[in-house]
């Protein structure tokens, strides 16, 4: 039998066993007709011949299997090129653990050297003298009894040679041993990982390492890194003072550079700095940095007031080129952040390498890997924006919020006194440069009474709730804890026009709408303009000028990472969505509380602490807090900015206390609800079915819900089907599929799902699909049906619908969707129902 290369399939098409050859115009007209359609139907095929005289002597069958073998070439295509990419990497990670066991090999070398000197030390019967006088104390292998070193010339000559012993730390640190790196839990090395995260292990303050692979070249990464206020959210401003250039080619800068603090209850932090940039021979580039706290003759940085000066360690960037393009990246941060200047309770937040590794290393490489696949992939997100303009605007929403958190005197905050209840914190802002500066750049921006913001805000502490869970909520259920009336008080501040976003492609969650803007790198973060549903008005299917719109940035949501700050943080916007728009961000910071030891009570210190407690007091469990919810603490922050006129001042500024002090007792009811231990933790729970077709079933389900609505169903805790069965096994939400038939039968249902039909996955595959519904319901989903074979998906409000024994349930929405095949054909549907209940 002849056979067919793919190389000529370009040229041939089939039909019973026979070979038919396209012409090169032929080719070039099927092509563009792919390139616009890359799966046509049997009518749009037809209607391509009779639009494309040259294909007029093809028959429709041999288009059909054209079109099939290009779609196939497509994917062989990017796979081959996806398993390129893998294999660069690996690669390049093979090189990376290699260096590491090196590294670990050495390690090991230095740790039996000395235990074999202490051990001859032993053995001699060396005994430490009883003289108390300081020339004859022994401190038994440790330096805490070293004396301060000398300050350090400050000179031209003496920072060159400060940057160079610098440059020799940080290597050390960075591939050496000066510091014992432990894996970060839930951070282990592979193909698909973000790349090597390591954290100290008992050296002085705070330390965390990363090594990783990233599609960009070493000066594009220097430069990237460098201007840290773009993607290191903690950072408020980095200031050049000097910079010389050095006889080998390097450069020396002296720097001061300013951090928010994360919280209300804690003073900012603060740096005097000096980086030095060099090449080293074997190409690599680097670019170190230290503290100059402690130094003469030279330049320096007076302390400044409401900042606490932390200490930089020996830390930088190891950029190394990397064969085939793209670079190796070596990070090192290591810095004292003072924990002493806060209260006891929330000193965790400065003494864990997590956090830092979370907050400031992990930043600086997804910022790379984010911009390598923005070049390598160039395509236009949300509303006709591209990645970098959503990036800044998420930026700006972060650094709006840190403001309002900080509330910097130097920026025109001032507090108003107290109205008895210290438990929230007024802040008024009526500098020209806060809203009347905006009004001079942004034509429809704040109208002009409104002359000043207020800020409230408060902080609390949170126990036995993950943060993850805790914030997952808060998004998809607003009204839960939202004043839809200061919504309306607080859009009313940017409103100019209308918006023509087609209502048909967003996603309900129960009140409001979320239309998905971008994802980063790992869905770390993700960015949606929430519309206010029922403060809706349509026509035409374009939402009008009523509607309340937010910008929000959401992070922090995956329940596996550990140590992880969740965040949710919003500003109204006004219809035209511009990127120069005025932005006043609210919203919600929950950082864990890592404790190295058992604590003081919080109560001391955190005012609303005290009515967190649930049940007895007691005193901290033993072991890392971070890996068990049920132990684990954490600080939330909350702050809410409201543009207004100054006359109306004290009533605003009571408007604002009363909301957020709402909105805390919402929180702690929710957070009491979410709690482990209120959540039936001795409930049994199922296997999920072991058959390979349930395995892939997950995966379609998976795929398709991202490709129709753009958001993530699951975060499972590994790649492949395997994980993504056991995640929607478990899910909360009641997932069942069912077949495409007329009378559509279910075929699948995961644990909550056979739950809520009270049924088994055996007994399931007798129930049709319109049984489960009330009449209502029924004409409701006959009448979404078309919507869904035609675009994909569709929301359904809440209602009422059955279990298999006649008991009626309650279900806040329900999200339905088509789902895929690897072949791009419809396989069934899926229906998702959404915090359901037995009425």
């Amino acid at each position: 039998m002849m056979a067919v290369t793919s190389a000529c399939k370009d040229k041939m098409g089939m039909d019973n066993g026979k070979y038919v050859r396209y012409t090169p115009e032929q080719v070039d007209a099927l092509e563009r007709l792919y390139h616009e359609c890359p799966k046509p139907s049997s009518l749009r095929r037809q209607q391509l011949i009779r639009e494309c005289p040259i294909l007029s002597n093809i028959e429709p069958k041999q288009i059909k299997v054209w079109f099939q073998n290009r779609r196939c070439r497509e994917k062989q295509r990017k796979e081959a090129s996806r398993l390129q990419a893998v294999n660069r990497k690996l690669t390049a990670m093979n090189k990376l653990l290699m260096e590491e066991n090196d590294r670990l090999q050495k390690q090991v070398s230095h740790l039996v050297y000395e235990n074999s000197f202490f051990r001859q030390q032993t053995q001699n019967g060396t005994l430490a003298s009883t003289d108390n006088s300081c020339e004859s104390v022994v401190t038994s292998g440790q330096h805490h009894l070293t004396p301060q070193d000398p300050p350090k010339d400050a000179s031209p000559a003496g920072l060159l040679s400060i940057a160079e012993e610098t440059l020799t730390e940080f290597l050390s640190k960075a591939t050496g041993t000066a510091v014992e790196w432990v894996q970060m839990p839930g951070m282990k090395p592979g193909p698909d990982s973000i790349g090597i995260i390591a954290i100290s292990h008992g050296c002085s303050g705070v330390a965390s390492r990363a090594c990783g692979l990233v599609g960009l070249e070493p000066t594009r990464v220097a430069e990237i890194l460098k201007d840290r206020p773009s993607w290191y959210r903690d950072c408020r401003a980095v200031d050049v003072l000097n910079v010389m250039s050095t006889g080998n080619g390097g450069t020396i800068e002296l720097m001061y550079m300013q951090l928010y603090a994360p919280t209300t209850l804690a003073p900012a932090r603060d740096f005097w700095l000096l980086r030095y940039t060099s090449v080293m021979e074997d190409g690599s580039l680097v670019v170190c940095e230290r503290s100059l706290n402690n130094t003469q003759n030279g330049p320096s940085m007076p302390p400044v007031q409401h900042f606490v000066r932390a200490e930089l360690l020996p830390s930088g960037y190891l950029i190394r080129p990397c064969e085939g393009g793209g670079s190796i990246i070596h990070i090192v941060d290591h810095m004292d952040l003072e924990p002493w200047s806060v209260p006891e309770v929330l000193r965790p937040l400065y003494e864990s390498s997590t956090l830092l590794s979370q907050r400031t290393t992990l930043a600086a490489l997804r910022q790379l890997r984010q911009i390598s696949q923005e070049v390598s992939q160039p395509n236009v997100s949300g509303w006709g924006r591209r990645p970098a303009a959503l990036r800044a605007l998420g930026q700006r929403l972060s650094r709006g919020f840190n403001e309002a958190v900080n509330g910097f005197t130097d920026e025109g905050w001032s507090m108003i006194e107290s109205d008895g209840i210290d438990d929230v914190t007024v802040h008024v802002n009526s500098s020209p440069g806060k809203l009347m500066g905006t009004i001079l750049t942004y034509a429809n921006g704040f109208p002009s009474m409104s002359n000043a913001v207020l800020c409230a805000k408060a902080s609390m502490l949170l126990q036995n709730v993950p943060p993850a869970i805790l914030l997952r909520f808060l998004r998809e259920h607003r009204s839960e804890w939202a004043d839809s009336g200061i919504d309306a008080y607080s859009v009313a501040a940017v409103k100019t026009g209308a918006c023509s976003v087609p209502v048909s492609r967003v996603g309900c969650f129960g009140g409001q709408v979320i239309l998905p803007l971008a994802h980063t790198i790992e869905n770390e973060e993700f960015m949606e303009v929430i519309r206010l549903e029922n403060m809706a008005q349509y026509r035409d299917d374009v939402v009008m000028p009523s509607d309340i719109f937010l910008l929000q940035v959401c992070n922090g949501v995956d329940e596996s990472a550990v140590g992880t700050c969740a965040e949710l943080i919003f500003a109204p916007i006004d219809a035209s969505f511009s990127d120069d728009a005025p932005l006043l961000p609210s919203g919600f910071r929950i950082i864990p509380l890592e404790s190295k030891s058992d604590a003081s009570s919080p109560n001391r210190t955190l005012d609303l602490a005290s009515t967190l407690e649930v049940g007895a007091a007691g005193s901290r469990a033993s072991g890392d807090p971070m890996r068990s919810p049920g132990t684990a603490k954490a600080v939330m922050t909350i702050a809410f900015q409201f543009a207004f006129e100054m006359h109306l001042q004290e009533s605003v500024a009571a408007m604002a206390r009363q909301y957020v002090r709402s909105i805390i007792a919402s929180v702690q009811r929710v957070a009491l609800a979410l709690s482990p231990s209120r959540l039936a933790p001795h409930a049994t729970l199922r296997p999920p079915p072991a058959t390979p077709e349930a395995h892939t079933l997950a995966g379609w389900i998976y795929q398709s819900y991202r490709f129709f609505l753009g958001v993530e169903l699951l975060k499972p805790a590994a790649e492949g089907n395997d994980s993504i069965l056991k995640t929607l096994w478990h899910h909360s939400d009641a997932v069942l599929c069912c077949s495409l038939k007329a009378l559509p039968v279910f075929t699948f249902a995961n644990q909550a799902g056979l739950d809520m039909l009270e049924t088994t996955l055996v007994a399931l595959q007798d129930m049709t699909l319109e049984k489960i519904f009330n009449d209502d319901g029924k004409k409701t989903l006959f009448a979404e049906l078309p919507q869904i074979k035609q675009q994909g998906f569709t929301c359904l409000q809440g209602g009422i619908c059955l279990s298999s024994m006649g008991r009626p349930i309650s279900y806040e929405r329900a999200v339905a969707w088509k789902v895929l095949n690897e072949e791009e054909d419809a396989h069934c549907l899926c229906f998702m129902f959404v915090n359901w209940s037995f009425v």
